[in-house]
């Protein structure tokens, strides 16, 4: 007879986790300056999860009461068969949510596949207009090829498309209000997020780099008048979203320096290798590939696994706000 669990994951400061970002590989095309080395290790292949383990562990969740699952990187996109896995999380019962975050460089051939198999949302990295300062961010991207992307996610009919922007003082902040009047023109979302404190990054000084999420507001504020808009409409996200009165297009402020958000924290992460990661900011984890790969393995220890795990998850992060990271891997294999 199987065990009976839990269909709501709850932690011990009684915030329901109904959120998984699940991390499908650390590798990417790009070298993103705030999210990777130049020159990256990355995790030998055998230790990152195998498509089969990453649709187990989304389906232990699922059946925990899971709704939405997140798929990222390092970039997600380029995981050898990954619509076979995409095709499998869209038909997983329970599932309400199948999103995934991308760099955007392999859009133009797999948007419609993507939203094919059950795929509702997008959301895709954008720092620069401008084709060199591009090229320098990311250290390897093509902006042609990304707004092409950008364009094709737009035809393929997905529920929302979003671009993500990390903006850095001296480097793309000039570019904020061409970067509203991109996503205004397309009838799509923005999101600026400011830089994460992960990994020990020596191209540039976080603390002089970090723009304020009200800072930002000011800039656009110039420009067009903000609205904020009821939080509960993205489901308790760490996004505060705002409206133009002249166009569909939204603007949210992810802030885990400025506006800490951590109080309303409804998900988990779990990393290329399997590690599950209880909070963005802490190393509170739990070795979720060792649960597969054990001689014992079942799908029900394995959500056992996860019910405990809750009890580790940390009340809120302390992001140092002088930029000294406190985490030393890498966003590309946190997953975002």
């Amino acid at each position: 007879m199987s065990k009976q669990f839990p269909t709501v994951l709850i932690d011990r400061f009684q915030r329901r986790v109904d959120y998984v970002r699940l991390s499908i590989t650390d590798r990417c095309d790009f070298r993103c300056v705030y999210c990777m080395a130049e020159e990256m290790v990355f995790v030998p292949k055998r230790q990152v999860l195998t498509l089969e383990e990453l649709q187990q562990v989304a389906q232990a969740f699922t059946e925990l009461g899971v709704r939405k699952i997140r798929l990222t990187g390092g970039e997600p996109l380029i995981r050898t068969n990954v619509m076979g896995l995409v095709e499998d999380l869209g038909q997983l019962p329970g599932l309400e949510e199948l999103v995934i975050t991308t760099n955007g460089s392999q859009l133009q051939r797999l948007a419609v596949p993507l939203r094919q198999c059950g795929v509702k949302r997008v959301n895709i990295s954008l720092d620069s207009l401008n084709p060199r300062k591009f090229r320098h961010l990311t250290r390897h991207g093509n902006l042609d090829q990304v707004i092409a992307g950008i364009d094709a996610a737009i035809g393929a009919g997905f529920d929302r498309v979003k671009i993500n922007a990390v903006i850095l003082k001296g480097r793309n902040d000039d570019e904020v209000p061409e970067l509203v009047e991109f996503v205004r023109s397309r009838g799509i979302d923005l999101a600026f997020i400011e830089e994460m404190p992960l990994g020990n990054i020596v191209e540039h000084d976080r603390a002089l780099s970090l723009c304020t999420s009200a800072e930002l507001r000011e800039i656009i504020g110039r420009r067009h008048s903000l609205q904020a808009l009821d939080e509960q409409a993205e489901h308790a996200g760490p996004a505060r979203y705002y409206g133009m009165a002249d166009s569909p297009s939204r603007v949210g402020f992810i802030s885990p320096h400025s506006e800490n958000f951590c109080h309303q924290c409804n998900r988990v992460r779990v990393t290329a290798e399997g590690r599950l990661l209880l909070c963005l900011g802490n190393e509170h984890s739990v070795d979720l590939r060792a649960v597969l790969r054990g001689p014992d393995y079942s799908l029900d220890r394995l959500k056992q696994v996860i019910v405990d795990a809750m009890d580790i998850k940390p009340e809120r992060h302390y992001f140092d706000n002088r930029g000294e990271p406190e985490i030393l891997r890498f966003m590309n294999m946190t997953g975002g």
